[in-house]
């Protein structure tokens, strides 16, 4: 990469380079055979360059920890152009004359300075492990840029400059929007969005949420940092005058085509150059690829290496927009976002329904950053092709689309519905233009005609509508369902009704071949007047018409949405359902709350006159906000400053502009190369070989590494615990899908992941009995690992005698699935062999000392031979903990193999077959209880799966249990065995065994009080413990009246007005609403945590400034803050009132194995407060050593500063460096308290749900930075919601992991987490045996997250009142509603025929009412 000023003329020898474009404003070229032509632009920027900030997260465009700002110059206009683009999809050589801006390129610490974008992310405390900063800074920078031009283009001229502080022309809901396909695992979106929205010039800058730069009520902009326009994008000088150079050849793209035997990037001029191209004897046995934007790689992830590419951008025809009076013909290489706005335009400010509306659903498919990149002729093709399940295709199916392909000499115009059906294109068939008919409002269509070419009539009107039923509301989720109905209406003169005169209905994405017509429903529906019963023959027709293939999961929910969906269409103009004139709805944006499903039903009454019909606006006119509302309470400790500040996160500013270095970021040494597992896909084989695929040969492999490599004195050991070893390769048989076998090593990452999943296997079974894949084999089987006495809790009492004391008992059992970590920072190693067999580790790990440990033996090495090093980690949740050790022992086996470095950083698929997850479980439970909801006893069966190996599950019992002690159960009783399957090792995630505990508590009292007609909240107030049975049922963890503060927590949280006038008003609502309901719940929890043995050695440099160096690993939890606080808090004493400039002094330093040992585990929510303990007890060592030097020489001379002080003590030899070993006494443990109210809204007939408002309120003790510890809280909340509502975990019959990407697994964004969220830290006051009073917040709030599951319960009680929604049985109130509760499975419990039992009840009910009057007269 060559840097050049951006005056600087172009190169004599730019004529000759391939491609040239900028990064940053530095000039890059590319000559033939520079790069691979598959080189994305990730990785060309994280190997070629010193730009690491842009991160590899998916590789799928689905996260957006890559996205970049693309900058494209106009050389006729002199506009410049920015679109946020995934650069993980992005081809280097597509780039030509573009202009790449990374977060680095808006500005950097020190020289330059930070941009606005920097510092109020850091400012908003919204950065915690800061992986996926970067990339919202982008996506931000490029929603920033875009208005700024957006403003340009409209005024013609500057715009005024917007309110200081302040960005032009950009909404609230257009910031919160900019974020929506971002991903974070750490904030819980929150903080991400407020930062966001203070740019925008509508919001009130005192409904964002808790910053650095003010405090509540003293809002001003003035005191955020400055946004300057103009700022973001500058495009390059040196690039507009080569583009200008270039325009007499070639507007705007590229130089001359390639061609030759040796090129092997191909731009095509023309359509005729395209197909005489791919008709050369070049292409004939070529693996050739034709890309736009290449986003189809994020769908269909390539295992294969192309000879090949043929660029589509360079072919005019493919780029153009034709308008006409009666439609628009859009080029097949436009983007989605560029279609978007198009039809924005010919909508005419909304006046045009059908294209407005097209433009609204186009706005849910994939995100922002993958819609500007992606082309509409390529998400078309993959719909023919792929069977991809494309909304696109749907929608404009329902708009009766065609589109144009060329043959022989010829232009054909198909039909999209015949285009479809064709045979699966290859890269002759050459998709030319899309054309999209216009249909105005008034009823007269494109030249006159019907969706089938029949002469329309006077009088009708247009009606369309689209619909979706996804995992996510505004997109970056693939449908359930999708579907568009376009319809002729026209009043019926004889019988006065409406009737439908043409109709096209659309379906997709439920598991067909392809977008379809309902034909066959058209033509039942067609020239009839608008009847319940008409409708209800019509959808039962649809159900027998839309059947997902086999094997299509939930296929009998996707069938019920294609019925659900012509209900809201429809049924608004049914006759004589409807009081008129009251509301209109009947042709308006459908605007769900969460999932784009209708708002309109029913419950709506529609005015039916056709005027009213028409008189309509698109939803997309409309600014709706994605998050209504938040609130932070925080109370700020002064005892112990500057502890107890909510500095801001150490590290988020250098997060933010992309300078923090990750394991994956640090630079490629020497003569590096890369290593990828191959895992096996066969739950307990032998594995007789294992061969690499030998028509792979330019991927450049060095080899595989095996259990064969091991050196002599080793040992095939991949991890280590304290219930033992478990191998690092599946040797001589598998135990397990997902197990590594070995590791593939290539000269680049891509080609090693490539290969090892072309990688082929030679397996046998003979001999082995059939693997245990459930919980259930291996209770048939016996199949249990052994737990230890001693780490079982105590029973309480007498479970016989409290069962004959019950009024009632019930048995019931619950079961739940694993979850995923979903870290953005996948597993990553980088090994360097240095002198004298010795071995350098870079390890993101939690547990580095460990990891050392387990490389050593694995080699056959002393442990000073093995040096791990950990800076931070992108994530962890647990995950980076064991399921570590084996990616950096198996990069440290390769690199002593190969003498030379070997880096491993596993793709998203193969970090999440292979890293397992949470445990699933399956409890059984017998409870007693007395008519008045107290329990008498209860006995749980509990079985937890623990998958291959022992990990860290012996510990889950003791969590589980611990965690659903939260309540008084009376006599508690329970049988706990561990399961060994063979499935992929499970361990520790976040909250391990405890959420799984404190939900199965709660699954107690919802059926409990089922059984009794009571309230759920009665039944758990009476059940709280109180101090005498707290210390009964958590004997180890004593507390005091003062310190048990759940009661006052409880009270807070549900006996005030708000929530008593909340329940009054979800009563009120479900009361006049059939198809949305509403519940409300509230969970209290105890969780109890053990402080671990950690080090601390802080150490004064010679000009003053400290370096500490603790245990614990800075994950993103705040550790590194909290322990600078500490450090400045502890030197402090000797000069009290600078402890704020001590502050500023401090650097926390990388954990290394060799330098502070005995590091421990960064696991269970404490090592925060123990490494902070170790470090002032280190503190409180060197003020002991220098307190006499202070008074000595102020004696002598009076005041002495902190220069000075160090200064003479190093004269005089004292020692300024301290090492302490914080060892926490007996009461090592204690016990946290919180407690949570949410209101959840689904829709019956698409199982979305909505979380309306969430209350938390939780203890933190003193709190060490509420700033962390809120975010902590925030945090860990969503990622429970992920849990209980989101994340579906779905394996194989061979127990492969097959949700294996961002694709089909869905955790929580901006647009599903609460909207209004509200968090009070409650200061519990002193406490002399916690450090300094606080308490962890790390995993105890994410157990709140079961009210979100309650409350869906809640409004799925009140659902299973309404008659359409009955029919579940003797106790409709009791029910086992499924973690997670995704749509499908609310959908199911609200009933799948429900539309069809309402309308057949209204049949019966005007057939009982016609009978009545008949025997009246």
């Amino acid at each position: 990469m060559a840097a050049s000023p951006s005056t600087a003329p172009a190169p004599s020898s730019s004529a000759s380079a391939a491609v040239v474009f900028a990064v940053n404003g530095e000039r890059v070229e590319l000559r033939e055979g520079d790069v691979d032509p598959g080189t994305t632009l990730l990785e060309f920027l994280r190997t070629r360059t010193r730009f690491t900030g842009p991160k590899f997260g998916c590789g799928e465009g689905g996260c957006g920890a890559c996205v970049v700002l693309l900058s494209a110059y106009d050389a006729a206009s002199g506009a410049v152009s920015h679109a946020a683009v995934s650069s993980c999809l992005t081809l280097v050589h597509g780039l030509h004359h573009r202009a790449v801006t990374t977060t680095e390129g808006l500005g950097r610490a020190g020289a330059g300075g930070l941009h606005a974008v920097h510092e109020r992310l850091a400012g908003f405390h919204a950065s915690q492990c800061g992986f996926c900063t970067p990339g919202v800074c982008m996506s931000l920078a490029a929603a920033l840029a875009a208005a700024e031009a957006k403003a340009k283009a409209q005024a013609g001229r500057r715009p005024d400059d917007p309110p200081e502080g302040f960005a032009a022309r950009l909404t609230a809901a257009e910031a919160e929007r900019a974020v929506a396909g971002n991903l974070c695992r750490c904030t819980g979106y929150r903080p991400i969005a407020d930062a966001c929205k203070s740019f925008a010039a509508d919001v009130d800058l005192e409904d964002l949420g808790l910053n650095s730069f003010w405090r509540k009520g003293d809002a001003q902009a003035s005191k955020l940092p400055r946004y300057d326009e103009g700022s973001i994008g500058v495009f390059p000088e040196f690039l507009k005058a080569e583009i200008r150079a270039s325009s007499g050849i070639d507007d705007l793209y590229t130089p001359p085509a390639l061609v030759g035997s040796a090129s092997t990037w191909h731009r095509p001029r023309s359509v005729e150059e395209y197909y005489k191209l791919v008709g050369s004897e070049l292409f004939g046995e070529s693996r050739t690829k034709v890309v736009v934007g290449n986003t189809a790689s994020g769908v269909y992830r390539e295992t294969e290496v192309y000879d090949r590419y043929i660029d589509l951008r360079c072919i005019p025809e493919l780029n153009s927009v034709s308008k006409e009076a009666n439609g628009v013909h859009i080029g097949a290489a436009v983007s989605i976002s560029q279609a978007i706005e198009i039809l924005r335009v010919e909508a005419g400010g909304c006046n045009d329904v059908v294209f407005c509306k097209i433009a609204d659903h186009m706005e849910k498919v994939a995100s922002p950053f993958v819609r500007n990149t992606a082309s509409l002729g390529g998400n078309l093709i993959m719909a023919q092709r792929d069977q991809f399940a494309s909304d696109i295709a749907t929608i404009l199916l329902a708009a009766g689309s065609s589109i144009c392909i060329p043959a022989s000499s010829r232009r054909l115009t198909v039909t999209l519905e015949d285009f479809l059906q064709m045979p699966p294109c290859d890269h002759k068939t050459l998709l030319l233009s899309i054309y999209i008919p216009r249909w105005t409002p008034i009823g007269s269509l494109s030249g006159g005609k019907t969706m089938d070419g029949t002469v329309s009539k006077i009088g009708t009107s247009v009606l369309f509508e689209t619909y979706r039923a996804a995992p996510r509301p505004l997109g970056n989720a693939v449908a359930y369902l999708n579907s568009a109905f376009l319809a002729q209406v026209s009043s019926d003169a004889t019988s006065s009704s409406l009737m439908l005169r043409e109709l096209c209905l659309a379906f997709g994405a439920y598991g067909s071949q392809h977008a379809i017509r309902a034909r066959n429903v058209e033509k039942l529906l067609v020239g009839k007047p608008i009847t319940v019963s008409v409708l209800l023959e019509a959808c039962r027709l649809l159900k027998e018409t839309i059947v997902p293939k086999e094997g299509t999961r939930h296929a009998a929910y996707r069938s019920s949405l294609a019925v659900a969906f012509l209900f809201s269409f429809l049924y608004p103009v049914t006759e004589g359902t409807l009081k008129p004139l009251k509301a209109v709805h009947l042709n308006g944006y459908v605007t769900c709350g969460t999932n784009g499903n209708p708002n309109c039903g029913p419950d709506a009454h529609v005015d039916v006159s056709l005027k009213k019909i028409n008189d309509v606006n698109s939803g997309s006119c409309t600014n709706d906000r994605i998050l209504e509302y938040s609130n932070q309470i925080i109370e700020i400790n002064k005892d112990y400053l500057p502890v107890g500040i909510p500095t801001k996160k150490v590290g988020a500013e250098l997060q933010a502009s992309g300078e923090a270095v990750f394991v994956d970021d640090i630079p490629a040494p020497k003569d590096c190369v890369y290593g990828a597992f191959i895992y096996s896909t066969k739950p307990l084989a032998h594995v007789k070989s294992i061969e690499l695929d030998l028509l792979l040969k330019q991927l450049k492999t060095l080899g595989v590494v095996t259990v064969k490599d091991i050196p002599e004195g080793g040992s095939n050991v991949g991890a280590n615990t304290i219930f033992g070893p478990e191998p690092l390769f599946g040797d001589p048989v598998t135990q397990c899908a997902g197990e590594p076998l070995g590791v593939v090593i290539a000269e680049t990452q891509r080609f090693a992941n490539i290969a090892a999943k072309r990688a082929v296997i030679d397996y046998s079974t003979e001999n082995l009995d059939a693997p245990i894949l459930s919980i259930e084999e291996a209770i048939k089987r016996c199949s249990y690992f052994e737990t230890p006495p001693f780490l079982l809790p105590q029973k309480i009492g007498d479970f016989s005698k409290g069962m004959a004391e019950a009024d009632q008992k019930i048995s019931s059992e619950v079961k739940l699935n694993s979850q995923y970590y979903f870290y953005m920072e996948t597993q990553a190693a980088l090994a360097i062999p240095d002198e004298d067999n010795c071995m350098v580790v870079y390890s993101s790990s939690q547990c580095p000392e460990t990891a050392q440990n387990v490389i050593a033996k694995c080699l056959g090495l002393p442990c000073h031979n093995v040096r791990v090093i950990t800076r931070r980690v992108g994530g962890g949740f647990g995950g980076k903990a064991v399921r570590s050790l084996p990616v950096a022992t198996a990069c440290a086996l390769a690199a002593f193999k190969l003498r030379r470095p070997v880096r491993m950083y596993l793709d998203r698929k193969t970090d999440m077959i292979v890293t397992g997850g949470r445990h699933p479980m399956k409890i059984c439970y017998s409870v007693g209880f007395r008519s008045d909801g107290k329990f008498t006893a209860l006995h749980i069966d509990l079985f937890i799966n623990a998958g291959m190996t022992k990990d860290v599950s012996l510990i889950i019992p003791h969590n589980f249990i611990e965690a659903l002690k939260k309540y008084n159960w009376g006599a508690f009783s329970y049988e706990a065995k561990v399961c060994k399957t063979n499935i992929a090792t499970k361990s520790a995630m976040r909250g391990p065994g405890e959420v799984q505990g404190s939900y199965v508590a709660e699954a107690i009292i919802e059926h409990v009080s089922s059984m009794l007609s009571a309230d759920a909240n009665l039944v758990r107030h009476r059940n709280l413990h109180t101090v005498e049975s707290l210390a009964l049922f958590h004997s180890e963890c004593t507390e005091d009246a003062m310190g048990y503060t759940l009661h006052s927590i409880c009270d807070q949280v549900t006996a005030s007005e708000t929530y008593q006038r909340r329940l009054e008003i979800i009563q009120s609502f479900n009361k006049s609403n059939k198809w949305k309901k509403r519940g409300l719940s509230f969970v209290p929890i105890v969780h109890k945590v053990l402080s671990r043995p950690t080090p601390g050695k802080v150490s004064i440099l010679n000009d003053g400034s400290i370096a500490v160096e603790v245990g614990g690993i800075e994950l993103g939890q705040g550790l590194w803050t909290k322990v600078k606080q500490m450090a400045a808090f502890g030197l402090g004493q000797l000069c009290p009132d600078r402890s704020q400039e001590l502050l500023e002094r401090i650097r926390v330093v990388q954990a290394d194995t060799l330098s502070n040992v005995q590091g421990g585990w960064t696991t269970g929510s404490t090592t925060s407060e123990s490494s902070c303990e170790a470090v002032r007890h280190a503190c409180n060592v060197l003020v002991d050593r220098l307190k006499p030097v202070k008074e000595q020489f102020q004696e002598k001379q009076g005041n002495v500063s902190w220069d000075e002080l160090i200064s003479k003590a190093i004269m005089i030899g004292v020692d300024l460096s301290a090492r302490e070993y914080y060892v926490p006494g007996p009461s090592g443990s204690y016990l946290n308290y919180g407690a949570a109210t949410s209101e959840v809204e689904i829709d019956l007939l698409t199982g979305a749900s909505t979380i309306v408002r969430s209350d938390l309120i939780y203890d933190c003790g003193q709190s060490l930075n509420p700033a962390v510890d809120l975010g902590q809280v925030e945090g860990a909340f969503v990622q429970g919601i992920g849990y209980f509502m989101n994340e579906e975990y779905v394996t194989n019959s061979d127990g492969l992991l097959i949700s294996d990407g961002t694709w089909t697994y869905k955790i929580p964004t901006v647009d599903t987490i609460p909207k209004q969220f509200n968090v009070k830290l409650l200061n519990s006051g002193f406490h002399k045996k916690r450090v300094l009073s606080s308490k962890a917040s790390g995993e105890p709030p994410l157990l709140l997250a079961a009210s979100v599951h309650c409350a869906t319960r809640e409004a799925i009680r009140a659902a299973r009142n309404e008659p359409h929604c009955s029919g579940f049985g003797p106790s409709p109130s009791h029910f086992d509603l499924e973690v997670p509760a995704i749509m499908p499975v609310v959908k199911e419990l609200c009933g799948l025929d429900n539309v069809e039992s309402i309308w057949g009840a209204t049949i019966a009910s005007c057939s009982f009412s016609a009978l009545c009057d008949k025997r009246c007269n």
